[in-house]
């Protein structure tokens, strides 16, 4: 869940006597204040009772370009979602994974490496009835569990309660096909609603303080009703972040700031129905799920943009470094000054690179920020990810942070191109009832889409967390297991040391 506030960041850094690291974490912090934990808060999926609210949303208030203002249309039209004929479907005529199920599109025996596979997905409701339109989230997966392999497939929505599943088949052995429901399109439609009307369900607060005395308030990007409020926007970025006003002190006696809590009563009860069943598409005849192929052949395409072997991710769009070794990663860094950019699952990056007791720096900053700070060069590397903090807000507010970085990377790269800038993408993790309300994979599917297109064109490589974490055989984790870890340690160093070859 987001535990976080996506206000400013937190950098911890440390030295070696071969190379630099810089880690800059998505944190609840304010500059110069001890580390504060979040508390053990809950969310909750209680009836709701309807209030009306009226947010001030800094997001609302920014001023676009004309070139802006299109580029921003062109992205929320590019991840708008299927709809069902009707806004209230009852939950009874709601996808039921367990009447749906799949078959192999043109069955055989055999299959040779470089084939594609398709699979059609037949969706029905709790009454066994076909669904006659789409929206449903899927995720899909080919995998081989005695040889450690697996891919991601491409799903294609017929609408009509139909689907496509299409897999590139890139080893030799026996394959089984994996077709997961996420979310029906009736739960989408919940999660869009709350991401539109109630970007504060996840809340946050700061301390103020002067003398013995001190308050505590609420801050947001959103904050509802029409109380003053203290206005935190960054002066360079123009990042808006509000806090109610203290009662009886000033705004700039704040010491503090942390995670609040997540508000409940989010849900009415037929819309939490859709929370709560099991997911899982399941075939409808015996032996579907095992394919047997043979004959190893490259097939040259970017769809799934990599797959496992024996536990190891092979991109095929470039060679890729399998650092075994801890001299090997040793020799990699030797002086090259590493930024490491972004939320909890970059920060995994840094304690599997440095693996050793470390001092850090808490400060507040802006990612925008920080880069314009960096001189780069040859041996400057900046890794960044920024996804998970942002899953609770309307999309705008997502757009308007990565176009403040993406102006600073472009600038960065402007002054010394031979930098080399890293984007790691978001993950799938598990996901629970309560969970998904809050940081749905769908949430950062459409996020993870949108970053995907605005630095698209631009210098920069990307590390593919989503397929990386999707294809593989360990259950989902907002922090992936250490053997995914090694693997996007691997793909960020080939691209640090890449081959000779």
């Amino acid at each position: 869940m987001p535990s976080q506030s996506p206000e400013q960041q937190q950098p911890w850094q440390t030295s070696f006597p071969t190379s630099s690291f810089y880690f800059l974490d998505v944190s609840p912090h304010i500059s110069g204040s001890n580390w504060i934990t979040e508390n053990n808060d809950q969310p909750s999926l209680s009836q709701t009772t309807k209030i009306t609210r009226k947010p001030y949303c800094g997001y609302e208030q920014q001023t676009l370009s004309k070139r802006e203002q299109v580029e921003q249309e062109s992205l929320l039209a590019a991840i708008q979602w299927p709809k069902p004929p009707d806004d209230k479907i009852a939950f009874l005529q709601s996808t039921d994974p367990v009447h749906s199920d799949f078959v192999i599109v043109k069955p055989r025996g055999f299959f040779k490496v470089g084939d594609q596979l398709e699979v059609l997905v037949r969706m029905k409701d709790f009454q066994g009835k076909p669904k006659q339109y789409g929206g449903d989230y899927l995720q899909a997966r080919i995998h081989s569990p005695l040889l450690k392999a697996g891919a991601t497939g491409r799903i294609v929505d017929c609408h009509n309660g139909l689907y496509k599943v299409f897999f590139t088949l890139l080893w030799p052995g026996e394959v089984k096909v994996s077709v997961t429901l996420v979310h029906p399109s009736e739960a989408i439609q919940v999660l869009l609603r709350l991401r539109e009307e109630r970007p504060d369900r996840v809340y946050f607060k700061s301390s103020f303080k002067s003398g013995r005395y001190s308050e505590t308030t609420e801050c947001n990007v959103c904050l509802p009703g029409d109380l003053p409020v203290c206005n935190f926007t960054d002066l360079y970025t123009g990042e808006p972040w509000f806090c109610y006003k203290p009662r009886k002190l000033s705004c700039a006696s704040r010491i503090s700031h942390a995670k609040g809590g997540y508000q409940k009563g989010l849900l009415t009860h037929e819309e939490s129905l859709f929370f709560q069943s099991k997911t899982g598409v399941y075939c409808d005849f015996t032996g579907c799920s095992n394919i047997l192929f043979y004959v190893f052949f490259v097939y040259p395409t970017v769809s799934p943009s990599g797959y496992y072997y024996e536990d190891h991710w092979r991109p095929r769009t470039h060679w890729i470094h399998h650092f075994n070794k801890s001299d090997d990663i040793s020799k990699c860094l030797q002086g090259k000054v590493i930024h490491l950019f972004g939320d909890s699952t970059i920060r995994q990056w840094f304690e599997y690179l440095t693996s050793v007791p470390f001092e850090s720096i808490i400060e507040l900053r802006y990612i925008a920020n920080e880069l314009n700070g960096i001189v780069g060069g040859r041996n400057t590397v900046v890794a960044i990810t920024i996804w998970s903090h942002f899953s609770t807000f309307p999309v705008e507010v997502y757009i308007r942070r990565l176009r403040n970085i993406r102006r600073s990377v472009i600038q960065l790269l402007d002054r010394s191109p031979k930098t080399l800038i890293i984007i790691r993408t978001a993950n799938v993790q598990e996901l629970g009832p309560e969970v998904s309300l809050f940081n749905s994979d769908w949430y950062s599917l459409q996020l993870d889409s949108v970053m995907r297109k605005m630095f698209s064109g631009i210098a920069v490589h990307f590390v593919d967390a989503w397929e990386m974490s999707l294809a593989h055989y360990l259950p989902h984790n907002l922090h992936p297991k250490e053997v995914i870890v090694r693997n996007q340690i691997d793909a960020f160093l080939s691209y640090v040391c890449p081959l000779q070859t």
